[in-house]
This record gives structure tokens, sequence and C-alpha cells, in this order.
């Protein structure tokens, strides 16, 4: 091979799961290197720049950045120079008659929804409940080692802490509905509405119907490290790639992956005119586009694995540039808005709208602010239409965004001087997923949810990564499972340098 550059790991894609995996992995000493299409890192939650104005192009809220969590950790170690921001309140809802700001603690939330009218004591026994399922899982998650592969000091908490996994075991399989049974929360109006609007962003499913320990945790992701990233959250992706150079790897943007070969002992890759091989490939990418990229010799499992997936939601976005109103709040503001509280959340009916801080370097020109809104819609249902019906049903999207703006939120839509819409087909030029979906499973209740939780290879030396395998769909969740499945990739507990050339 000696026009093959070679390697020890080869990442592909740059959103935050191939991030944090190329990082794990040049940290333990592996040569690495990232490829990535676009020109700039973060995927699915890259910020870009069109007509002055930064956008988030998905993605807007980041946690993991409290002291001890893994992006702070990053951050620290590397002396990152980011600006961030804690939010208070994290997010606001908003339905017809109805309003509620998420508090930065669990015993705001509750003290919030007793003003709502909801009864103290059932609401407490949910939330007792709920803080011992996020409590269970959140340090399981967040540090390296503390699930399969473990290592050393993994091992050591994972035997001590076993039985706090209890209260998480006894939902697995259960919809959150059995939850609110269990505590008599089900008819708790507002409960209900907090609940269903965080879960179709978490968990990508309403909260009846989801998989009850993975809801219970995604609840506390507010209150986990929730913070605003000044330059959006694409910012912090292009941090983790300068950290991820400090640590000794490469990263090559505009480089998209043209195939993957299986070779003696390895694969060959192919970017930007380029040939590398490595033993060893950790694909950021859904899994129609692992199969895409290795043709025939796809294997069978890459199939079952992008079936759920297939399922699963595409994005239709409005990125509008504002006047920096006096109406509008001062601070980075995220509104989660619900039209109709007896309908699906989604296409419309229920939209996330995050707007940039007053002032916030690079984001907007003087005297204006960013804003990115966001909706989901059924790629199944998009797929089965012909183009111009495909056409009808996005633009009856961003015509039902706009009026629940005007709506609920009059004081952002009346400060818009220009949107730009996005769709799924716009999000596939973005980020190079098939059919543009977000990625991601909606996570109804079952038990299949938890074999991503132990990284295994699709076929020899090949790995995946994101959010299509790890239950979690936030930028925090896919950096954790890429870190995580780098580990298992590399040999667990390996610390030396591996010898490949």
């Amino acid at each position: 091979m000696n026009d093959v550059q070679q390697v020890d790991v080869i990442v592909i894609g740059a959103g935050f799961g191939g991030l944090g995996a190329a990082l794990t992995a040049a940290e333990r000493g592996a040569k690495v290197v990232l490829l990535e299409a676009l020109s700039y890192p973060g995927g699915c939650a890259a910020t870009f720049s069109r007509q002055g104005y930064r956008f988030d192009a998905g993605a807007t809220l980041c946690a993991g950045l409290a002291p001890g969590q893994l992006f702070a950790r990053w951050i620290d170690r590397y002396g990152l120079p980011l600006h961030i921001r804690p939010l208070s309140p994290a997010v606001e809802l908003r339905a017809p008659g109805w309003s509620l700001s998420m508090p930065p603690t669990r015993a705001g939330l509750v003290a919030a929804l007793v003003a709502q009218g909801c009864p103290e004591a059932p609401l407490l026994r949910f939330f007792r409940e709920q803080q011992r399922v996020a409590d269970a899982l959140w340090p399981a998650l967040d540090a390296a080692g503390r699930l399969p592969p473990f290592d050393g000091p993994g091992l050591v908490w994972a035997l001590k802490s076993g039985l706090r996994l209890i209260p998480a075991l006894r939902w697995a399989g259960r919809p959150l509905r059995a939850v609110l049974e269990a505590t008599g929360c089900l008819g708790l109006r507002p409960l209900r509405l907090v609940l269903d609007a965080l879960c179709q962003i978490t968990v990508q499913v309403d909260a009846l119907d989801a998989e009850a320990p993975l809801a219970l945790s995604a609840l506390d992701y507010l209150w986990r490290g929730a913070a605003h990233v000044d330059g959006g959250v694409g910012a912090l992706a292009s941090a983790l790639s300068g950290a991820l150079q400090q640590a000794g790897g490469e990263a090559r943007f505009a480089a998209r992956a043209r195939g993957l070969q299986r070779t003696a002992g390895g694969w060959a890759v192919e970017a930007r005119g380029r040939r590398l091989w490595a033993p060893t490939v950790l694909a950021n990418l859904l899994p129609q586009d692992v199969a895409a990229l290795l043709g025939e010799a796809a294997p069978p499992q890459l199939g079952a694995l992008a079936a759920p997936v297939a399922e699963g939601w595409g994005a239709v976005m409005r990125y509008c540039g504002l006047r920096d109103d006096p109406g509008l709040p001062r601070g980075a503001h995220h509104y989660e808005l619900i039209g109709d509280p007896d309908a699906a959340f989604v296409e419309g009916n229920h939209i996330f709208a995050s707007l940039s801080a007053e002032g916030e370097a690079g984001r907007a020109p003087a005297g204006h602010r960013a804003l990115t809104v966001s909706t989901h819609l059924s790629i199944a249902r998009l797929r089965g239409l012909d183009p111009a019906g495909q056409a009808a049903l996005v633009s009856g999207v961003q015509q039902a965004m706009d009026t629940l703006l005007q709506r609920l939120a009059p004081e952002v839509a009346g400060a818009v001087e220009r949107a730009m819409p996005g769709s799924p087909r716009t999000f596939r030029r973005f980020t190079g997923r098939a059919e543009g979906l977000v990625g991601g499973v909606p996570r109804r209740a079952g038990w299949s949810h938890y074999r991503g939780l132990v990284p295994r290879p699709v076929a020899p030396g090949l790995w995946m990564v994101g959010d299509s395998v790890f239950p979690g769909q936030s930028t925090l969740a896919t950096a954790i499972g890429g870190a995580r499945t780098a580990r298992a990739a590399l040999g667990g507990g390996a610390t030396a340098r591996l010898l490949t050339s």
C-alpha cells in the first residue's frame, strides 16, 4: 500500500458522535483521521452562515457543560476558547392559554406545576421515581468505563453501584404511561404537556408510548449542564475538532468518504481523491449510509439497524433573521410551542424555536438576532408522495410553523425580517443523511433500545456511532456513545499506541 496513507483509526463523519469517537481514540494513543463531507464540523448540530447570520442547522440546545461533565472536561483539558451562558429558564413552553418556564431544578418544576393546579403528592411520587432512574443511568453513561467494556475504576464503580440500577430495571421495556399510572399522575394535564413536549425532542415519541427508563432519564437533560454556547452549538463542534488536533489527531473537511472496502486486516477509504487504510473504522453515519458505502458487501445487520431509523423523522426548518426589538428576551432563549395539545406534536403543531443572545458575537448583523425554528415530519409519510406532493406537504408544514409562531410568540414573529426555509431535502444536502433523516430511533417502549449500550462491530473492524445505535439523540448522548465505542474498538483499557505502519 505504498500509495495509501495508513493510520490506526478512520472516523467518518464529524457530528458529535464522530468527534467524541475521534477525540477519545486520539487520547488513547491512536493515529486518527476524521473525515467530514462538509467544510465544518457538527453534522446535525452544525452552525452555518447565510446572509450575515449564523444559524444552528438542527440541534440548538446543549447539555454536559456543567463542571465534571463530558464537554466541560474536554473544555478544561484543552483550554477551549468557548463562552458558555447558563439558561434560566432552559426552555419556555407555551400552548393556547397556558405557559410554563422550565426552572433550572426539579424542585422548581414541581412548584411550577403545583401553581398550575397539579396536586403536590402525586407529583412528588412521580419525580422521586424519575430522579431515582436518572440518578442511576446518568452516572453510568457519563463516565468512561462504567458500562462494558469496563476499565478498572469503572468496574469497581459498577460493582458498588449495581443496586442503583434497580429502579431503572423495574421500568425497562414498559412505557412511561405505566409510571404515570403508578404514581397517580396520568390525568395531570400540565404535567402531560411538559412530558409530551420534552419527550418529542429527546426520545422522539409522545410521553405515553416512550420507553420509561430512557424518557425518565432524558427529562434530566435540562438539569444536567444545559447551557447556551455563544456562536451556536457548532462552535462547540469546532472547538472539539481543535482539541482533536491538540491530541494528535487530524480532521479533514470537505472530504466526503466515497467508498469503504474491506481489505486484508482492515479497511480502505477513499476521500477527496486520496486513499486511506486503517484496521478500525468508526462510522458516524446512518446505517443506510454505511450500507451505501459498502455496496454489495454490506452485512445484513445494517438492514436491521436501518429499518427503525427509516420510520423516524425528518426536519422542517425556518432560519430567520430578526430585528432586536425591545420586546425580545435579552439572553439566548428557547421556546417550545404547542398548537393543539390533543394532536400529535409534529408537523407544525409543535415547534422548537431558539433565539440567539443580544449582541452575541458573529451570530447576526448589528441590531439583529438569529432564530432557528424546527419541527418533525414523518419521513415515511413524505416518502409515499410524488415530488409535487412532497413539496406541498413541506410548504404546508412551514406555513403551520409560521402561524404557530405568530399565535403563541407574537413578539418573536413580529421581529422577523427574513426567513429561509429548510426541508428534509435541505437537511440531506447539509448532512449527507439518507432522505434527510434527522437520525435516531423513536424510543417507544421495548427492550431493543438497550442493544446499543454495549458497542459491537457491524463487521470486523467496522463500528458505528451516533444516534441510530446509541439510545440518545442529543449532542451529549451521541458524544458519549462515540467515546464509549472508540474505547471498545481499541480494546477497552489499552492505552498504548497501535502500530499499523
